[in-house]
């Protein structure tokens, strides 16, 4: 799936979608949008980092410093919020 870097062109859909898609590409499993992905042992810390790689090149963002809590990658709804979040704070 190709992203578009314009501003506006990600909406929670579809940032939802291709964080599943990556997931479930990883994982071979579906993930509901709310599930505790390091609570279920899908997810560690080691590809916590892998998360952030992609949501950085996919999404052209910078994760760092308190972003990078493991808050913001528990579920695809958190990550698809601060990917929102951090798009919107570009210029």
């Amino acid at each position: 799936m190709t992203i578009s870097s314009e501003p506006g062109s990600h909406t929670a859909e579809t940032v939802a979608q291709e964080v599943q898609r990556f997931l479930e590409q990883r994982t071979k499993q579906t993930w509901d949008p709310d599930t505790d992905l390091f609570s279920t042992g899908a997810v560690s810390s080691m590809f916590a980092m892998e998360l952030v790689v992609h949501l950085e090149s996919t999404f052209d963002v910078v994760i760092t410093g308190p972003d990078l809590a493991l808050d913001n990658f528990r579920t695809v709804n958190a990550m698809t919020a601060m990917v929102l979040r951090l798009r919107g704070a570009q210029p």
